[in-house]
């Protein structure tokens, strides 16, 4: 008995050295919507004095710009794109390689509850990674004695709160008031959202409830002080990506995937941070080093399935020059797009010019705002950029000043003043995609076609080189013409080659009409996702 004693005596004294972690996520609000990251018309208070004491990083980014996607790579700590987990809501397995940061932590003691979003987006029970999760799940329900790391998740600066019969809901329920903060008339719209009352209006709504949100993270952080924890409690918020307003969400623009992340050490665990308290950081981070940063706090070096690198703790790794950005099919949208930052200047490739850049799902259409903008670019009265969204074809490639143009608008590709940073980001994207393994050169279609056991993950390892030739070749198809390789790959034993070939071919009909009796072979290739592609690509030749 008193061997045992000892020993639980010496386990809540190795636990009482190990700091707790509570992460507060909302939903669907970017950087600029908070009064902390300049936005003069928030109100955001507890936020804001969150941000005072702590570390602010003002170039924090979700890898992707949609939920599901998101929250994958943040569980483990890798790129959706080199897991296999990129397109929303798909659920592919992945290999059992890649684990959890919560399986890691709960290994090392911690009790983790999740309250309660999952939807990590690949096969599997998503609640059993967690001690308890569900919409009642709370750390005061640990073990006495041990650490605890806990994840609230906020929902009223969804997308959905746009839409008019919540919006109703929340003015009943009390959640925003019945007549906004701020007067639509007042509201100050960013460059890349046409002025349209419903754009005002829908803005106006969302400030409301970003205000509630606020509110829900001061009852959380009281809650904390209230049980005697926040001293040795380590605090980060963040939001799960940008939005929720047009041009927002699902757009790799610093709308759709710049977010708020602020991070609170007490004073017990100051030494775990290399920034003082109030500090405003200017270093690149991103949702892949979420899993390697929270790891690195409890003292656990980087796991080697993970991709991401610690920003804290004893294992803080430097910070990368640039980060990885990426948005695949969206729900019933489909197309594959990527990008690179350094919060300066962004590069943007569209591997799927032929769909239109803006959404033509029915869920975000929801938004008064978004169906607005919808109706007045059908009836011709926009141009420029606001024009230009909804249209077909897309620019292949975007490269954007950050600084002189904050809301990427400004096209800079075709510059010749800027050749040379065009040409460099263009090729570190191009490495990043064959360095990561990205997935995505396997048009998703195309999975179970390849795939017939493991994983797309496995599939694109086992094909080494191959795979850079992939990802060659859908530059060359986005590049602009078609070259001798690409039309060489017409006649290649890979599907995967074929299919990039063909789509260079769609994407650039009339360079490629000398290639129509290829074409017309291709349409009965055995794989059926080729036959798909090259109907549509003597579709438009022949029109």
């Amino acid at each position: 008995m008193k061997t045992l004693l000892i020993i639980l005596s010496l386990a809540v004294s190795a636990f009482a050295e190990l700091p707790n972690i509570l992460w507060i996520t909302s939903e669907d609000n970017a950087a600029h919507w908070l009064g902390c990251y300049g936005n003069k018309q928030a109100s955001t208070p507890r936020l804001d004095r969150l941000a005072a004491g702590g570390l602010r990083f003002t170039r924090a980014y979700s890898n992707a710009p949609v939920c599901a996607v998101a929250r994958s790579t943040i569980l483990n700590g890798a790129y959706a794109t080199t897991m296999g987990t990129q397109h929303m809501r798909s659920r592919h397995p992945i290999p059992a390689t890649f684990r959890s940061y919560v399986s890691h932590l709960r290994e090392m003691g911690y009790y983790c509850t999740n309250n309660s979003k999952t939807d990590y987006n690949f096969k599997g029970d998503d609640a059993a990674i967690w001690d308890e999760c569900s919409g009642k799940a709370h750390y005061r329900k640990r073990p006495s004695g041990k650490p605890f790391m806990a994840v609230f998740n906020l929902t009223v600066t969804h997308e959905s709160n746009l839409f008019p019969q919540q919006v109703a809901r929340n003015r009943k329920q009390g959640i925003i008031p019945e007549t906004p903060r701020v007067a639509p008339a007042d509201i100050t719209l960013p460059g890349s959202q046409p002025d349209l009352p419903e754009m005002r209006s829908d803005a106006a709504i969302y400030h409301d409830c970003v205000t509630a949100m606020d509110r829900q993270v001061g009852k959380l952080l009281d809650e904390l002080e209230k049980q005697g924890l926040a001293e040795n409690t380590i605090i980060f918020y963040y939001a799960d990506h940008g939005g929720p307003m047009a041009r927002g969400k699902r757009y790799l623009e610093d709308s759709g995937v710049r977010i708020p992340m602020i991070v609170h050490l007490p004073e017990k665990w100051r030494h775990l941070s290399s920034f003082a308290p109030g500090s405003v950081v200017d270093e690149p981070v991103a949702f892949v080093d979420l899993a390697p940063t929270v790891l690195s706090l409890a003292g656990k070096a980087t796991p080697a399935s993970m991709q991401g690198r610690a920003f804290l703790g004893k294992h803080r790794a430097a910070p990368r020059e640039m980060e990885f950005l990426f948005g695949d099919r969206f729900d019933e949208i489909p197309g594959m797009r990527r990008a690179i930052t350094d919060g300066e200047f962004k590069y943007i490739r569209c591997f799927s010019p032929n769909q239109p850049g803006a959404p033509h799902a029915s869920y975000p259409l929801g938004q008064p705002s978004w169906l607005a903008w919808k109706d007045v670019a059908a009836n011709g009265k926009l141009s420029g950029y606001h024009h230009d969204l909804w249209q077909v074809p897309q620019p292949m490639e975007r490269l954007f000043d950050l600084k002189a143009d904050p809301w990427e608008i400004n096209n800079l590709a075709g510059k010749p003043e800027h050749s040379a940073r065009l040409t460099a980001m263009r090729e570190r994207l191009r490495k990043q995609m064959v360095d990561t393994r990205d997935t995505s050169v396997v048009p998703e279609e195309m999975w179970k076609e390849v795939v017939s056991n493991g994983t797309i993950h496995g599939h694109v390892a086992k094909a080494g080189k191959e795979h850079a030739a992939w990802v060659d070749l859908a530059f060359m198809a986005t590049s602009g013409s078609i070259t001798s390789d690409l039309e060489a790959a017409l006649e290649s034993t890979s599907p995967v080659a074929r299919y990039w070939a063909v789509s260079g071919c769609l994407f650039h009909p009339a360079k490629a009409a000398h290639l129509a009796g290829k074409l017309e072979k291709l349409a009965e290739d055995s794989s059926p996702v080729v036959r798909g592609r090259a109907a549509e690509a003597l579709s438009a030749i022949r029109n």
